[in-house]
C-alpha cells in the first residue's frame, strides 16, 4: 500500500523518532488522500499522525528480536 514507507524494524539500530513519525505521516497521507490537509481537516490529520506514531513506536519497542522475518 505505502511503498515509500521503509521497514523500521532493523537488527542493527533502533528506528529514530523522526523515522517513525515520517512513516506515520506517509501512511496518513495515503489513507486520507491529502498531502497537505485543509485548515478544516488539519487537527484531525495531525492527531492521527500522532496516534500512529505512538502506536508504531509501541509496536517496534515490543517486538522481540529474531521473532521471524519481515515481509514487504
Amino acid at each position: 500500500m505505502c511503498r515509500s514507507i521503509r521497514t523500521l524494524r532493523r537488527p542493527d539500530a533502533r528506528a529514530t523518532d523522526d523515522e517513525v513519525r515520517a512513516a506515520a505521516l506517509q501512511f496518513v497521507r495515503k489513507v486520507s488522500g491529502y498531502r497537505v490537509p485543509s485548515r478544516a481537516n488539519r487537527d484531525a490529520f495531525d492527531a492521527c499522525v500522532a496516534e500512529i506514531t505512538t502506536s508504531s513506536r509501541r509496536l517496534l519497542d515490543a517486538l522481540v528480536a529474531g521473532g521471524g522475518t519481515a515481509r514487504g
